[in-house]
């Protein structure tokens, strides 16, 4: 049963969120439209409520101390999941709503076209999404399910394998001509493109195009989408996803190297906590999503 002492108001825990995260009792009375000595009140309330400071009080300014800025953290991740659940009922009170993690350039270049046929197919469940490069955690994260890339050795999930990964590599028209890419020691001394979470893909690529990789400089950045513009640039040779690549390839901003689709290592996978594995919304996003990427590039 749970205790109301230990169940401060919202307005209690708004008030000490804004405090701790501004540093500033005026910050705070500004953000949530209240005057600064009724922000004061309430902090007071809630230590009182809960028989601990948290606060020092030194020439009118409220200084955390170190049990508070534990207990913010909790409560920010509290109020995020509250705001959420709350606008999952105002945008679909009759349905569902699906909180999604998935990866910034997946989302925006493969996921996000794709959506429309969703919503077509099942116009009661929505979907929230949230980018995120590597695992989340589901337990204080308020999220349904994670699309990411990996090895489907996630532990404690449910896992559903989307895409096997192959990769091209590319570099701008221009760089091509300026190089002549058409061995594989042609790219020995030229700055690679990589990516922080592929730490194998150019061993990959190197040993399907039957050579080792050699040592050369380059850039490291985490996101796709950088890299991209990073190639077309001209500032090196990146190596992209096939459903990115055969886009930008399409549109001529970037030309392919030496052998095309290699495969590596790695798959992109849906992954969902087992106690939501019977939640209907996420039941129809997985069915969907599977025959999404079964389907021919």
């Amino acid at each position: 049963m749970r205790q109301r002492r230990f169940l401060p108001s919202i307005k209690l825990l708004m008030a000490l969120d804004a405090v701790v995260r501004h540093r500033s009792v005026t910050a705070a009375a500004a953000e949530l439209n209240l005057t600064q000595s009724t922000v004061s009140r309430l902090i007071l309330t809630l230590e009182a409520q809960l028989g601990q400071d948290l606060f020092t009080r030194e020439r009118r300014r409220l200084i955390p101390n170190a049990a508070a800025l534990r207990y913010q953290q909790d409560v920010a991740r509290a109020l995020d999941m509250v705001h959420r659940a709350s606008m999952s009922l105002v945008t679909n009170p009759e349905s569902g709503t699906v909180s999604l993690a998935v990866l910034p350039t997946f989302a925006t270049r493969w996921l996000g076209p794709r959506l429309g046929a969703f919503f077509n197919a099942h116009p009661g469940v929505g979907i929230n999404m949230s980018t995120r490069i590597g695992h989340v955690d589901f337990t204080n994260e308020p999220f349904d399910a994670a699309i990411y890339f990996g090895l489907g050795d996630w532990d404690g999930v449910n896992h559903l394998k989307l895409l096997d990964e192959t990769v091209t590599a590319c570099v701008s028209p221009d760089y091509g001509r300026q190089h002549r890419l058409e061995r594989l020691e042609d790219l020995a001394e030229l700055p690679r493109l990589h990516l922080e979470s592929r730490t194998t893909a150019w061993a990959d690529w190197y040993a399907a195009q039957g050579g080792e990789i050699t040592t050369a400089g380059g850039m490291l950045m985490d996101q796709f989408s950088m890299m991209i513009q990073v190639a077309i640039s001209g500032l090196g040779i990146a190596l992209l996803p096939d459903y990115l690549a055969q886009i930008e390839i399409a549109e001529g901003r970037l030309v392919p190297v030496l052998t095309e689709a290699v495969p590596v290592r790695g798959a992109y996978w849906l992954a969902w906590p087992k106690d939501k594995d019977a939640d209907a919304p996420l039941r129809a996003f997985r069915s969907w999503v599977s025959g999404q990427a079964s389907m021919p590039a």
